[in-house]
């Protein structure tokens, strides 16, 4: 048994569930088409065929056509619910029966679990997992053959024809564990149009310990009488009274809830319960063996993708192993050249800053003696600053303001200005002029 963990990775596919609803004489196919992939799946489009036993083959079939070449799934095979009614349904209890005797067992207690004839019934079953209960379902042969000369007079492709009970005990295990205690759930039958909606069937599904599996059909007389049917089926399967019964399409988060069902298993055949009453010679499957040569280049192109994503990253560590046993022999070579290159650099550095400091005294000088030499007397100076980009010169004489034309006279200054107004003093004004240092002609 595949764990559910890997269960739902598994689940991949698109499949079309197909539900005969209603009573003989007025049956109606409710169809859902999916789409499965790990972890969800999405409801492609529903289509609903009313009393199709009564219209042309040709008529309904052209529809089911179109409905699945609208969706993308001409190649899926459905997978049909018998009515409830037409069937039955058991559970036999075979412990101690090894896998390899358990068909030969079944077979022994098949005639004991049906009225009618051995020639007239069509059967099979399938063991749930993990215990050693098997599942039986039994149509009349007739029943069966009737609707597979319908579906194949309307070209539909049919890959099962099975019971609701192995559906939705199926559907509750392709995304999840199962549930982990007991429940109980329930599908009213729907009705064809025209017919009261009072009264109909109800069908009825449980899972507990003490019974595995649970399905029934109900005559229901209106809706007052659910609740004493649920609490029928509530005492078989040996429940406690506080589980209510639930609607299925609650319980499968889907609606119509029993195609949805199919659909999944039609979606994911080797995750469902493998229970089939339709003969073998008339089972139509998509075949797998078209997927062989893509899974097979698939498989091929995986194998390159990783070769290829593997191959870089080893020849980039055998060639960064080639490039550190280079480097390990050159770097004493280059330590050296690096210390040679960092002393040149400082030598560099001083012979600027010597050179900056002896150019700088020289201009300093010159700045000096173009002061001395523009001052027109009776001009004096008291404080003088020379920095590297300007000189601030202070002093006293007998008018300040033509002095700033005077300074800009000179091609070592420009842009002079008082750094405060001139004052009034006894012999004249007292100044404060700074003035940007120009470039000296060479």
């Amino acid at each position: 048994m595949i764990p559910w963990e890997l269960r739902k990775w598994l689940a991949f596919g698109n499949g079309i569930g197909i539900e005969i609803a209603g009573p003989h004489g007025g049956e109606s196919l409710r169809v859902t088409a999916v789409r499965v992939r790990p972890g969800r799946a999405r409801v492609l489009g529903q289509l609903v065929v009313e009393d199709f036993p009564h219209q042309p083959a040709g008529v309904w079939g052209t529809e089911y056509a179109a409905f699945v070449r609208k969706f993308g799934v001409r190649h899926v095979s459905a997978a049909v619910l018998l009515p409830r009614q037409d069937l039955i349904v058991r559970q036999l209890a075979l412990p101690g029966v090894s896998s390899r005797d358990l068909a030969s067992a079944v077979q022994f207690q098949l005639d004991g679990l049906h009225p009618y004839s051995e020639d007239d019934v069509i059967a099979d079953w399938a063991q749930l997992p993990g215990g050693s209960t098997v599942l039986v379902a039994i149509a009349r042969r007739a029943v069966v053959e009737r609707y597979a000369a319908l579906f194949a007079e309307a070209g539909i492709k049919i890959s099962s024809f099975g019971c609701s009970a192995a559906a939705i005990y199926s559907a509750l295990r392709i995304f999840s564990a199962g549930p982990a205690s007991g429940l109980l759930a329930f599908e009213r039958a729907s009705h064809p149009r025209g017919e009261e909606s009072g009264a109909g069937r109800v069908e009825f599904y449980g899972e507990s310990p003490a019974h595995p599996l649970f399905s029934a059909s109900f005559d229901a007389e209106d809706e007052s009488a659910e609740p004493r049917l649920a609490a029928l089926a509530r005492a078989e399967l040996r429940l406690d009274a506080e589980i209510e019964a639930r609607p299925l399409k609650d319980l499968l988060s889907a609606e119509p809830a029993l195609p949805y069902a199919a659909a999944l298993a039609s979606a994911c055949p080797r995750l469902a319960l493998d229970l089939n009453l339709l003969p073998a010679d008339q089972r139509q499957t998509s075949s797998r063996m078209q997927w062989i040569p893509s899974a097979a280049l698939g498989v091929l192109v995986l194998l390159l993708a990783v070769t290829l994503a593997a191959f870089p990253g080893y020849e980039d560590r055998r060639y960064l192993r080639s490039l550190q046993a280079e480097i390990a022999k050159v770097e004493p070579g280059a330590a050296r050249a690096n210390a040679l290159d960092r002393q040149i650099e400082i030598a560099r550095r001083r012979t600027l800053l010597l050179d900056e400091f002896r150019r700088r005294g020289k201009d300093n000088m010159d700045a000096l003696g173009e002061l001395t030499r523009i001052l027109p007397p009776p001009t004096w100076v008291n404080q003088l600053e020379i920095a590297p980009t300007q000189v601030i010169v202070g002093g006293e004489t007998d008018q300040a303001a033509p002095l700033l034309r005077v300074i800009d006279s000179s091609p070592l200054f420009k842009g002079s200005e008082f750094i405060s107004p001139p004052v009034r003093s006894q012999n004249g004004e007292q100044f404060r002029i700074r003035s940007n240092r120009g470039t000296a002609p060479r």
